[in-house]
């Protein structure tokens, strides 16, 4: 809260210098613009960027910077008995209890005298960094907010420095986007190469049985583990296809009708009705189909003498299909109607029909677009996870069967990572190995999007 306060602070100064900017512009100019060489708000912009952005990039460097020292100060002043032949896991587990002790939550150590005086002294370097920061911040805002105001003469060309300086920020907001992105992955891919040393690819990529509870002791049973995600894989295709199976005939055939036959009242009416389902949060899904939709078809499935189990890839892969399906008809109709009219107007020229015109004209002219709503709602119901976790259940079997229960590669992703956990087991490393996995499945189906757009793109411009 007090980062934020003191945040707010040095936006509130560039805000000043923003009015004093443009005032002082004005009053050098005898409230004349046509003296200036640039209009009075890229004056006052000139002194907000130079007041506001000096403040928050020291906020930032110093909240990213700030905690490692505060950290390797309170380690290092540790006597050195309890930190003697430890290693680097248990030295960051002893850190832990410092900070949970200091930020008054529970500790497995917190009656130990030197583990208190740690505490303590993470608590007054904090504080000490906080009030340095606080000072450091202030100056520099309000001393860039000085010069700058002294620097503006009618002369000045403010909004070329202004333009550059907002190029600057957009390109470093680009940057910011990309390497995160590239943080991402390479996370996944130095994890998921650890989960590779102890279990070799192949296991994990054809593997048939799935079981990654892994022991404490060698002697216990199931020490070793399971991790073929044959069956994570099967069962993630099997609740996609489920779902695509509802959604792209309904919502294709929605956006069809909305965008070719529907009055414009109905029209108005119904397709936020329909994009009312984008909003509604998955659990309230997970629920709806725990409920209602899978004792349905259990309770369906046995008036006709079929055994359905109670938690079931087809219940979920239709509350799933259902939740996507304005994913497919809003893309759809919006594609539908980006289609030129001339195209219309040439089709009925030449004797079709409406539906002719539809189906040969309009339908192959808006496919680029149709297949991208179709692959982003195959990405959406891979990622899904909690429709799965309340409908499908958690269970990896390896079936085609839509009445029995299975799992995803996502529900198990969850389950391996909640709770604290070793991240030097195969156990806890598998959960990147299937992120990595679900990585490149879907960067795939983003690669086959773009090769679909291009090819057909080329052919109706």
């Amino acid at each position: 809260m007090q980062t934020l306060i003191l945040i707010g602070a040095v936006l509130g100064l560039g805000l000043i210098g923003y009015v004093m900017g443009r005032a002082r512009s004005l009053i050098i100019a005898n409230n004349t613009v046509k003296n200036l060489h640039s209009l009075p708000s890229y004056y006052g912009a000139y002194v907000a960027l130079w007041a506001g952005l000096p403040g928050l990039a020291l906020l930032a460097a110093w909240l990213i910077i700030q905690p490692q020292i505060v950290e390797g100060l309170v380690m290092g002043g540790l006597p050195a008995a309890l930190t003697a032949d430890l290693s680097g896991a248990q030295r960051g587990l002893l850190l832990h209890d410092i900070v949970n002790l200091a930020t008054g939550n529970i500790s497995t150590r917190g009656n130990e005298p030197a583990i208190v005086a740690a505490a303590e002294r993470y608590n007054d370097l904090r504080h000490f960094g906080f009030m340095l920061m606080t000072v450091a911040a202030l100056a520099i805002t309000i001393s860039g907010l000085i010069v700058a105001r002294a620097k503006i003469t009618p002369t000045m060309r403010a909004r070329n420095s202004v333009e550059k300086a907002i190029n600057a920020i957009l390109i470093v907001s680009s940057l910011i986007a990309v390497l995160t992105t590239l943080g991402i992955v390479l996370s996944l891919i130095f994890e998921s190469i650890r989960f590779f040393a102890q279990v070799p690819f192949q296991d994990f990529l054809f593997g048939m049985d799935w079981s990654p509870q892994t022991a404490l002791r060698a002697d216990q049973v199931g020490s070793s583990g399971a991790f073929g995600a044959v069956p994570l894989f099967a069962g993630t295709l099997l609740i996609t296809v489920i779902a695509m199976l509802v959604a792209a005939p309904i919502g294709l055939m929605s956006a069809i009708y909305m965008a070719e036959y529907a009055d414009p009242r109905v029209r108005a009416v119904a397709k936020p009705m329909l994009e009312v389902l984008a909003g509604i949060p998955t659990v309230v899904y997970g629920f709806f189909a725990a409920l209602t939709v899978a004792p349905f078809f259990r309770g369906f499935g046995e008036s006709i003498g079929l055994d359905v189990s109670s938690e079931s890839a087809l219940a979920a892969g239709v509350v799933m299909g259902i939740m996507i399906i304005p994913f497919v008809s809003s893309l759809s109709d919006d594609v539908i109607n980006a289609v030129p009219q001339s195209l219309r107007d040439g089709s009925y020229g030449l004797g079709a029909t409406h539906s002719e015109t539809i189906r040969n004209v309009v339908i192959p002219a808006a496919l680029p677009g149709i297949v991208s709503a179709l692959l982003l709602a195959v990405s959406r119901a891979i990622g899904e996870t909690m429709i799965v976790v309340m409908a499908a259940g958690l269970s990896a079997n390896l079936t085609i069967n839509p009445l029995e229960a299975v799992t995803t590669v996502t529900v198990q992703i969850v389950t391996l990572l909640v709770g604290d956990q070793e991240f030097d087991s195969a156990k806890t490393l598998s959960a990147f190995a299937l992120g990595l996995t679900l990585f490149v499945i879907t960067l795939g189906l983003n690669v086959i999007a773009l090769v679909v757009v291009r090819k057909y793109r080329e052919k109706y411009d």
